[in-house]
């Protein structure tokens, strides 16, 4: 029985020089490799012009490079590019290029599928198929800094993992995608253009702080009133929001980093008084920005937009506290709803 080959990039640089070692040749060839795999985004061995031929039949006896594809793609009357992204097994997941007038921001995903159970979003309808490996993550933002480059002449110049999945559900994968995407031999982006948006997980956001990430943090609140959260999030009752509110509170102390809060006002459901006091008094723990999120539903379920006067009475009683509010407007509509709130996401 043939064995299933392994995917290179799951290879360091140095197990790449000790393979080439091994194999007769010299280390310095694992360097050019290596370099055609991540800061050049090789999709063959082929591709690797300024590497023997033998060589290259030697990788390709050995090795597979499970590199994504962009299945389909379409672009907004607002410019913004949705991508639905088939990888090596045949299934797909999406990822959004949105621009503004001064930046593109990459909306990412970083599973196929989604373990949680929030009520309003797309992707938790679809079962968790299972988690982005490394390389697939970083495909989706290679792919959307060439869309940037061609469509708006500049590199790409935010990335939000909103997409498909909850990011701390793959944290390993998720952080070495990140590394790459920062290091000089990937893309070189800095960590401050990155937001990791996590629907709220306490020991994982602790974990982030004690490995001392660089990037910023988001968190889907939607509500601050327990009770009303797992309405809209049922998984959240394992994550009661004094825990939460625990995890963040260590999370700014140990990084000093500001935390964004993403909150849907929908109506009937968090749209009072009671709802707005409980946000107003958990702004209050940690340093934090909160991002108003416009709905696109999904149905004609429970969960439609609320009004804006309702917004209004979140902003008004948000900024009497001097916290910074934005409300973000649905971004594609002319073309197919992202998955879950993607296409709505902007990077700070």
């Amino acid at each position: 029985m043939q064995m299933e080959k392994k995917d290179i990039r799951a290879l360091s640089k140095d197990q790449l020089r000790d393979f080439f070692v091994e194999n007769g040749d010299k280390a310095f060839r694992g360097n050019q490799v290596y370099e055609w795999l991540w800061s050049k985004g090789a999709h063959s061995f082929e591709d690797m012009t300024n590497v023997a031929k033998t060589t290259r039949s030697m990788l390709e006896n050995n090795f597979v490079i499970n590199h994504i594809k962009v299945d389909t793609m379409q672009k907004s009357t607002d410019g913004t590019v949705k991508n639905a992204v088939r990888l090596h097994d045949g299934l797909v997941v999406e990822s959004v290029l949105i621009p503004t007038d001064t930046r593109t921001t990459a909306c990412v995903s970083s599973q196929v599928g989604c373990s949680l159970d929030c009520n309003f979003c797309a992707t938790a309808r679809l079962k968790r198929m299972r988690n982005l490996e490394p390389g697939e993550i970083y495909d989706q933002v290679l792919a959307i800094d060439k869309e940037s480059r061609l469509y708006y002449n500049h590199p790409l110049s935010n990335i939000v993992f909103m997409g498909m999945g909850e990011p701390l559900m793959n944290y390993n994968n998720v952080i070495k995608a990140i590394d790459m995407i920062t290091s000089e031999e990937g893309l070189g982006m800095s960590p401050k253009r990155i937001m990791v948006s996590t629907s709220g997980i306490p020991k994982m956001i602790k974990k982030m702080a004690d490995d001392d990430v660089k990037f910023k943090l988001a968190v889907s609140l939607h509500s601050a009133i327990d009770e009303t959260r797992a309405r809209i999030m049922p998984f959240s009752k394992n994550f009661p929001l004094k825990d939460l509110r625990e995890a963040l509170e260590y999370w700014y102390r140990k990084t000093k980093s500001k935390i964004s809060y993403e909150y849907v006002v929908w109506k009937g459901i968090n749209d009072d008084k009671a709802s707005v006091d409980a946000l107003v008094k958990f702004c209050k723990y940690v340093p934090c920005k909160v991002n108003l999120i416009e709905y696109n539903p999904i149905d004609d379920g429970e969960f439609q937009q609320a009004s804006e006067e309702s917004i209004m009475a979140y902003i008004k009683a948000l900024e009497n506290i001097g916290i910074v509010v934005k409300v973000r407007r649905s971004r594609g509509k002319d073309i197919d709803a992202a998955c879950g709130q993607l296409a709505n996401k902007e990077a700070e």
